[in-house]
């Protein structure tokens, strides 16, 4: 499915079923013995969704072994599912201890973008007072904040939904719920940014600068430049694997082309102070291995920033 202007998505299809994807990589990455993560609520909103590829995954009925892999189509290691949920696994923790550093320091206030299947605000030890806003489009608020009610699921924060697509007036609507420009905000923007045209990125980054109190934090991660093309081959080659599985999303056709300013640079010329890091950093610092014929491009061309505005 292509994108449109206004286009819209359950978490099913489109850049819905991309959050599912990730989820279930955290609920696979969550059942390993020598686990980096812990999201106990990722393998039921999954099957919640009831995609029958997804719950395949979570079953281990299809796995990196499944169905007929073509050296034309599928030419490189990397597309397995090994490769995903350790990527996942990594990222996670890097947000993780991006929002858990920033409460530690005193913020009290954070915004998760695009929250999807997203559970921090159930699954973190945040201190007493933390507000955590999520949001995302209403029917994926929705799905979520029902299903985590009938798991019986309690935030470990004041969570407040803010139903809006980023492409509509989501600042003001985060206002309308409560939001305390005044003070300092943890912001993440987690496998976000590919989904926006460049000049929606900055506008992103412009709008969060506005409202964000001298203190607050950012977290988020593009690919260098000029790495789109390799990421479309990949993708493509991605919706192969998987669509020969039943997967119907090709991620190619999701994420928006053309050149855009790279976030660090973006948000240091916006007065953030900027620390970055790779995904191959990542895979080091958990002492996670990259097998013989897998290739490194795609962990060094992923670019982790964390930001403190000055």
């Amino acid at each position: 499915m292509t994108r449109t202007d206004q286009d819209t998505w359950d978490l099913a299809s489109s850049v819905g079923a991309t959050a599912t994807w990730v989820a279930a990589a955290r609920a696979l990455a969550s059942k390993r013995a020598d686990a980096l993560i812990d999201d106990p609520f990722a393998d039921p909103l999954v099957r919640a969704v009831g995609k029958d590829f997804f719950i395949g995954v979570l079953d281990g009925e299809i796995t990196d072994n499944s169905g007929d892999i073509d050296p034309e189509v599928d030419p490189e290691a990397e597309y397995n599912l090994r490769r995903m949920v350790n990527m996942m696994a990594v990222r996670t923790r890097h947000f993780d201890d991006f929002f858990l550093t920033a409460a530690a320091a005193g913020v009290r206030q954070a915004v998760i973008l695009a929250a999807g299947l997203d559970s921090r605000a159930y699954r973190l030890a945040w201190p007493a007072g933390t507000v955590v806003y999520e949001v995302d489009q209403p029917a994926v608020v929705e799905f979520k904040t029902t299903t985590l009610a009938n798991l019986g699921a309690e935030p470990t924060a004041q969570r407040r939904t803010v139903a809006v697509d980023l492409r509509d007036d989501w600042v003001s609507a985060l206002h309308r719920n409560g939001f305390d420009a005044d003070k300092p905000t943890a912001w993440s923007a987690e496998g976000l940014l590919m989904y926006l045209p460049p000049e929606a990125q900055d506008r992103l980054f412009d709008a969060i600068t506005a409202v964000s109190a001298p203190g607050s934090r950012l977290a988020t991660e593009y690919h260098r430049e000029g790495s789109m093309p390799l990421l479309e081959r990949r993708a493509k080659a991605m919706a192969n694997r998987w669509g020969r599985l039943g997967l119907d999303v090709d991620v190619s056709a999701l994420v928006y082309y053309g050149e855009r300013t790279p976030a660090a640079d973006y948000l240091s010329a916006q007065g953030w102070t900027v620390s970055t890091c790779t995904r191959a950093d990542m895979f080091a610092e958990a002492g996670l291995s990259v097998s013989p014929g897998e290739s490194m491009e795609s962990l060094q061309n992923s670019i982790a920033v964390s930001a403190v505005l000055r």
